[in-house]
């Protein structure tokens, strides 16, 4: 009989799965409150609402169940949230936290504005935090809008992504029953893997 101890996966060698009941405990029906939830801003935020949505996808195109979306954006007028009383006045909170499996087809929905161009040069822009099972550590990478074009062709870090793959940065604008909502997948592997930023 061997004596040799069984080592298992520690929480410290894996993000998942205990972000789902840590980060977005409202989402998942768990009795806690959630710093951030989907919702980055209410009716009284000034901007075009939209809705982001999308799904991350693995390497054979399935949709992944237990990954974690944070975004942090401007608002309409290129001005990030600074303090809780700015959330308050405003009804924009900056920032948003989303799983992909409380959704029947494993979407994120996120309910913001349009964000506007943060700094001269700048296109407008969400930046993406992603977690889920099998990372070590998270990803990050951006997401511009379709409808930009001028603004993206001068974007000094779009700019620096290889042309043929800047479009796995860019969301889709579809308008559905009068809601403006934006598409963006992100894809894990394959030919056309979202481009992941080295920060």
């Amino acid at each position: 009989m061997s004596t040799t101890p069984e080592f298992k996966q520690t929480p410290s060698q894996t993000v998942g799965p205990y972000f789902a009941y840590g980060l977005s405990p409202e989402q998942y029906l768990y009795d806690f409150k959630s710093a951030f939830t989907p919702v980055v801003a209410t009716e009284r935020a000034e901007g075009e609402h939209i809705r982001l949505i999308g799904q991350v996808l693995d390497g054979a195109g399935n949709p992944v169940n237990d990954a974690l979306i944070e975004i942090v954006q401007a608002d309409a007028h290129g001005r990030y949230v600074e303090t809780a009383e700015d959330i308050e006045r405003t009804g924009f909170a900056g920032a948003a936290r989303c799983g992909t499996g409380t959704d029947a087809e494993n979407r994120f929905i996120i309910e913001t504005v349009k964000p506007g161009a943060a700094a001269r040069g700048d296109a407008p822009r969400i930046d993406v935090i992603l977690t889920m099972r099998g990372l070590l550590n998270h990803l990050f990478t951006r997401i511009y809008f379709d409808d930009e074009a001028a603004a993206n062709a001068a974007d000094p870090v779009l700019q620096q992504v290889p042309a043929e793959r800047r479009h796995t940065l860019i969301a889709r604008r579809e308008v559905n029953g009068g809601r403006v909502s934006y598409r963006f997948d992100i894809r894990m592997q394959g030919d056309e893997e979202t481009v992941f930023l080295d920060l």
